[in-house]
């Protein structure tokens, strides 16, 4: 009587039907590869060459393990399976899907049975072992599928490796100051599988934010870490819809893009870009979006001379000490709005969210503590200055007098 195994359906069919099977599989073999010769548009060529071996190869080679496995159910189906995962790596080493190779093992499941089928017929084998037969094929080949798709994926993982890497060091090599020679970075640009662009922009973002903002990018960037920041290479950055494409990568992430530049100058808008990221939130890179360089010239200005900005700001903001935090930070606001808005009370009111006549109040306050310093332009431009290098939390000390 037979008995049922659900994962090794072979493992219930008598050894006796191994006999059976062998003297067909000359017979197989050959109609096997003619089929699949015929079917598959890829594989219709002369089987030559190592291709030819390795499908040749394939084919006997699962027939004789079908067999030895009914005969031998505990030997399994390690040994020898690394030609099947072997003819995945294959197939991705020259370009293929493996639909080809799926086609294939269809074909050979669907010939194999056939035959097979035929010569239990004539053996007068009985319905319940030609059905557990015909299982225990389809079963066999699901797993050989299963291990060219281990082998397909394990070559695409190497590939991915490699083609990373190289990207990494073209970017370093964008990168050098001073540039590297012309000749180093178009070899590099080949090897890496990169079309050399007219123009490109670096981008910097949270290292921590850089895998999230890579997948949402062109697959034609460049990316990789510099100084524990995330930094991507753009080509193109003001193509049709490139833009579009960084504010929408970009809705929750802070990036900062420098401004495009001829490829072997990468480094200064790289320079940029990254100041850009450091800068204090005054400075305009706080937030997620995309802050591009372009539209903060004067935030990375101050920045970049903090030291001088800072005496600034200490000379202009000093009548604002003798001020509560709260008060302080109130009066820092309604400055800020006096110098963008020359004085006017009603556009004051309206950035600050308070009535008209409340502003004509703080205005009073602001000429008490500045006098007329507000009149002149070169004053209220250093008060602008002053008030955009120093964020209202670093605007006095924890134990300032009026804390």
């Amino acid at each position: 009587m037979l008995k049922t195994v659900d994962s090794d359906p072979w493992r219930a069919l008598s050894p006796a039907i191994a006999d059976l099977i062998e003297p067909e599989l000359p017979a197989i073999t050959e109609e096997i590869l003619e089929t699949i010769a015929r079917e598959v548009p890829e594989y219709a060529r002369p089987l030559e060459g190592r291709f030819g071996r390795g499908i040749r190869t394939g084919v006997g080679e699962a027939l004789l393990r079908f067999v030895a496995l009914i005969r031998e159910p505990d030997r399994g189906q390690e040994p020898g399976r690394e030609v099947y995962v072997e003819l995945g790596r294959g197939e991705q080493r020259v370009g293929r899907t493996l639909d080809s190779l799926q086609a294939a093992y269809r074909i050979g499941a669907r010939v194999a049975w056939r035959r097979i089928a035929a010569a239990g017929r004539r053996a007068e084998l009985g319905a319940e072992p030609l059905t557990l037969l015909a299982e225990a094929i389809f079963a066999y080949i699901d797993e050989l599928s299963a291990d060219s798709v281990e082998g397909y994926a394990e070559a695409q993982a190497t590939v991915e490796d490699l083609r990373r890497r190289r990207r990494e060091e073209l970017a370093a090599l964008l990168l050098r100051d001073p540039p590297a020679e012309f000749g180093d970075l178009a070899d590099a640009a080949r090897s890496a599988g990169w079309q050399w662009p007219v123009k490109l922009a670096a981008a910097a973002c949270s290292d921590e934010d850089l895998g999230a903002i890579a997948g949402r990018l062109p697959a034609d960037a460049l990316v990789t870490v510099v100084a524990a920041t995330g930094c991507l290479l753009v080509p193109d950055p003001e193509g049709p819809g490139r833009l579009d494409q960084l504010r929408r990568a970009t809705a929750e992430i802070s990036l900062a893009l420098g401004p495009a530049v001829e490829p072997a100058r990468a480094a200064k808008s790289w320079d940029l870009a990254r100041s850009l990221l450091l800068a204090t939130p005054a400075g305009g890179a706080g937030g997620g979006g995309l802050h591009r360089v372009e539209d903060h010239l004067v935030d990375l200005l101050l920045a970049r001379g903090s030291q001088l900005a800072s005496l600034l700001a200490g000379q202009r903001l000093a009548p604002l000490d003798g001020l509560t935090a709260r008060a302080q930070a109130r009066m820092r606001e309604t400055l800020l709005a006096y110098v963008r808005h020359h004085g006017n009370a009603v556009a004051m009111a309206r950035e600050l969210g308070v009535h008209p006549q409340t502003a004509r109040y703080r205005i009073g306050h602001l000429r008490a503590l500045f006098g007329e310093g507000l009149d002149d332009p070169d004053v209220r431009f250093e008060l602008e200055l002053a008030l955009r290098v120093t964020p209202p939390s670093e605007a006095r000390p924890e134990n300032a007098p009026g804390s």
